[in-house]
């Protein structure tokens, strides 16, 4: 069966939690790989996607070691929404005038 590998970067603005995973991954891009299988059974092209894979860079004692974590579309897509609604942390500018206590 032919298949195909898709490769894209998301990025997050804030450390987060994959979906299935216990350490907190730091903010950054991180490259995105989707392998998919060709429907042979169809009188034209189509693809199913078989598996998604994040890509983690090691940090620190683990530098240069690459892990491509299985996850899914949906828990992706979960951890980057939960990026996008996170308020910056320790951040002055999040308070509007009538709710600065000094």
């Amino acid at each position: 069966m032919a298949t195909r590998s898709t490769r894209s970067t998301v990025s997050f603005a804030h450390p987060f939690i994959l979906s299935g995973y216990t350490d907190e991954l730091p903010a950054g891009a991180y490259d995105v790989v989707i392998e998919e299988e060709l429907l042979e059974s169809l009188s034209f092209a189509a693809y199913r996607r078989t598996a998604t894979y994040l890509t983690v860079r090691g940090t620190g004692a683990e530098a240069g070691r690459t892990e491509r974590r299985p996850t899914n579309q949906e828990d992706l897509d979960a951890a980057l929404a939960a990026d996008r609604r996170s308020a910056p942390r320790n951040s002055v500018t999040a308070l509007s005038p009538s709710e600065d206590l000094t």
